[in-house]
């Protein structure tokens, strides 16, 4: 096997990569808003952000605005890091330049 590098399995997540991805270009975010943009149901949506954030790479918070429910999820640097690490291991698997040419 070659020295590829190992994938982080809780970004390989299609929907969690995809709401981590979507946080690194806005910083945080409303729920409603991830859930426009993933196209995720609210409860699969609930239970990857809490995935993430026990995992420390996002910081959730709840509060109201109007007397309804407000969720607000912010990367956290764990997860910038978590992210950039990924996107580098992935860059690996498609560098298909031979180190020995």
């Amino acid at each position: 096997m070659s020295n590829f590098e190992s994938l982080d399995p809780l970004l390989h997540s299609q929907l969690r990569l995809a709401i981590v991805s979507l946080l690194i270009g806005v910083q945080q975010a409303e729920f409603n808003y991830i859930k426009e943009k993933t196209g995720a149901t609210a409860g699969n949506l609930s239970v990857q952000i809490n995935k993430l954030k026990d995992a420390g790479y996002l910081d959730v918070q709840k509060t109201f605005k109007d007397n309804y429910p407000l969720t607000i999820c912010k990367i956290t640097r764990q997860g910038v890091n978590a992210f950039e690490t990924y996107v580098s291991a992935i860059k690996s698997y498609i560098d298909t330049k031979p180190k020995n040419a």
